[in-house]
């Protein structure tokens, strides 16, 4: 029978093991498990990826945990400039916003444009309008206020200096969210989604939406979704690196993977990780920081929700 499998990620970063409370290492993996459990209920029933990575990465949207939807972090205006792309396997077909503000669920504004317009990527005033044609309804930004959110933006207000979600704090930062699936038609698909960094400015975009840099799905190798440092993921043209290796040099996932984090990133000075999947149910989740959060669940039985590197 063929497998279903799927993986999803909240971030990598400075997340050393001690550094956080009892408490928030269960609250985290809680929010992993729940979003897990929900993409793969999808699968299970025999759903598409495209509907298991959304519904998954829709729950990460809505937790407060997570610098994407609700947890998103404040821009140098004290806003939220939000990001997601979603790619399908099978067709190549895809998605990207950028630069929204007041979506709830960026993930599905990206679906949406995939499945609704004649275009690829959408960002801003144009992304917004778009929304507004679909009758999307837009939440206050209160909505998306948090506490910490707003003191790392307050450690940085007026300056010119910014930060990535998951690399000052060894107890706060939590970046990026994503996932990938293979379901049980075989087909694949990958979603990614952010709130960016903090005091952001000039529009920053990152690797998230951008499709073969943050976020790549192809039926003939692997769906690939990435965190860390958008512009060497985007140098370095990563989550389609990936493919690359499997289709022209036959790396195995893992390899491919493995090849592209531990070396090739690492080489441009960047850091960060992914998770993959193949057609198989084959799943890698590499990453060259202290910690990803991070679940992976597959036919198999095999489950692991995880944080740190050991």
């Amino acid at each position: 029978m063929q497998p279903c499998a799927i993986a999803i990620h909240g971030g990598a970063g400075t997340l050393v093991k001690g550094m956080m409370t009892p408490e928030k290492e269960r609250g985290y993996k809680k929010a992993l498990e729940i979003a897990l459990e929900r993409g793969y209920f999808v699968l299970e029933q025999g759903g598409t990826a495209t509907e298991a990575v959304m519904q998954a990465v829709m729950e990460l949207e809505d937790s407060p945990l997570f610098n994407a939807g609700k947890g998103s972090v404040f821009t140098a205006d004290g806003t939220h400039e939000m990001d997601a792309a979603i790619m399908e396997g099978s067709t190549l077909n895809a998605g990207a916003v950028s630069l929204v503000t007041g979506i709830k669920n960026p993930i599905v504004l990206a679906r949406d444009v995939m499945e609704k317009s004649e275009h690829v990527f959408l960002a801003g005033e144009g992304a917004m309008k778009f929304a507004s044609s679909l009758d999307y309804s837009l939440l206050d930004e209160s909505y998306f206020y948090d506490a910490l959110r707003f003191q790392q933006w307050q450690e940085l207000k007026g300056t010119d200096a910014f930060q990535l979600d998951h690399s000052s704090k060894k107890d706060s930062k939590f970046g990026t969210v994503g996932a990938v699936a293979c379901d049980l038609h075989g087909n694949l698909a990958a979603a990614t989604s952010t709130g960016g960094m903090t005091n952001k400015r000039f529009g920053r975009i990152g690797d998230s939406p951008v499709l073969g840099a943050g976020n790549y799905a192809n039926n003939k190798t692997c769906a690939v979704s990435c965190t860390g440092s958008g512009e060497f993921f985007i140098r370095g043209v990563v989550a389609y690196d990936v493919s690359c290796l499997m289709e022209y040099k036959g790396l195995t996932l893992n390899e491919a993977a493995r090849e592209v984090i531990e070396k090739r990133l690492l080489d441009i000075g960047g850091d960060g990780g992914l998770i993959a999947v193949d057609v198989h149910g084959n799943i890698s989740m590499p990453f060259n920081t202290e910690g990803m959060y991070r679940a992976s669940k597959t036919s198999f039985g095999d489950q692991t929700v995880q944080i740190y590197s050991n």
